[in-house]
């Protein structure tokens, strides 16, 4: 059975279109401007899941909708192993329906407000008689005790998880869950992180690491323990280097273990206030060029390098 709702409106196309095996669905910014248009909501999207019973969906695109939460409906989708909300208003606290969606593999939530620190306000919205009391999101600099970026107990399934540009200023908890034995690929980039936990030792699949454009001085010893581990992303980061003379007092900030324990192929330090000469002088990094002289091709994450040899500085 193949489902289509699309409706032209000002020459725009909206809607959703619902394959014959069920599996994807993009819903438009266009789709969720008719439904405020009607005087619904924009979550009121998801009457249409439960409506036409696709509970089979494997593909859910909300992306680039101004949405401020989830509706719990989306629970529902219990086959559903790709769901991407990028580039909404999603505040802390909004996921909170994600750990019920056990099959899920890839969640994309990047450009969001996960990092945010809110404040809710009680207060009217629209004129007299408009109904009770709602409350009303705003932004603030104090801390919020109850809401949390992420809920405890991620999908165990999960391969792939960006959480690019959400204003975080340290890595959630539950990224970093031991139950995270699936997790491949993990984009930290844009936000303002500082340092990095020696939890990520937990992500025993991770092979790709983006932490771009952030502003991490150094990264733990423990990641050395990640055996999978093979692209790595750190550009426009403050990785610098005062003395060659490495010491425990004057530790490396991209340790040894980095170099020598892991797999690691691509590298990318390009925007960093460092040298290729003080990246050279390294322990481990000689350990690190010759595993990469042996690959034919590299791929890189984010862009190619001017010169292998010293992972984008100069």
């Amino acid at each position: 059975m193949s489902v289509e709702f699309n409706v032209c409106f000002f020459g725009r196309e909206v809607g959703f279109h619902r394959t014959s095996a069920g599996r994807i669905l993009h819903l438009t910014p266009w789709f969720f401007f008719l439904c405020l248009l009607v005087g619904g909501k924009q979550n009121d999207c998801f009457f249409f899941i439960s409506y036409y019973r696709i509970t089979t969906l494997k593909t859910l695109d909300l992306s680039k909708n101004a949405l401020r939460t989830l509706n719990p409906l989306i629970s529902k989708l219990m086959d559903l192993k790709s769901l991407n909300v990028e580039q909404n208003k999603l505040p802390m606290g909004s996921l909170h329906s994600i750990p019920k969606l056990t099959k899920l593999q890839s969640l994309s939530v990047g450009g969001n407000l996960l990092g945010k620190q809110m404040k809710f306000e009680e207060g009217k919205v629209g004129g007299r008689g408009s109904g009770p009391p709602v409350r009303a999101v705003t932004t603030t600099t104090s801390s919020s005790a109850s809401l949390q970026p992420f809920p405890e107990n991620l999908p165990s399934g999960l391969k792939q998880l960006k959480v690019n540009n959400n204003f975080l200023s340290s890595v959630p908890r539950p990224i970093l869950s031991s139950k995270l034995t699936k997790l491949e690929k993990l984009d930290l980039s844009s936000n303002h992180l500082a340092t990095i936990p020696p939890e990520i030792s937990n992500l025993l699949a991770l092979s790709e690491l983006n932490l771009d454009q952030n502003v991490i001085v150094s990264l733990p010893e423990e990641i050395g323990t990640l055996k999978k581990l093979k692209v790595l992303s750190l550009k426009g980061n403050r990785i610098s280097v005062d003395s060659t003379n490495w010491s425990t007092k004057n530790p490396q900030p991209l340790p040894k273990s980095l170099f020598a324990d892991t797999p690691l192929i691509d590298l990318n330090l390009h925007g960093n206030p460092m040298t290729s000469t003080q990246l050279n002088s390294m322990e481990g990094y000689d350990t690190f060029l010759g595993r990469r002289q042996k690959v034919k091709t590299s791929t890189l994450l984010g862009g190619g390098l001017t010169n292998m040899d010293v992972c984008g500085l100069e």
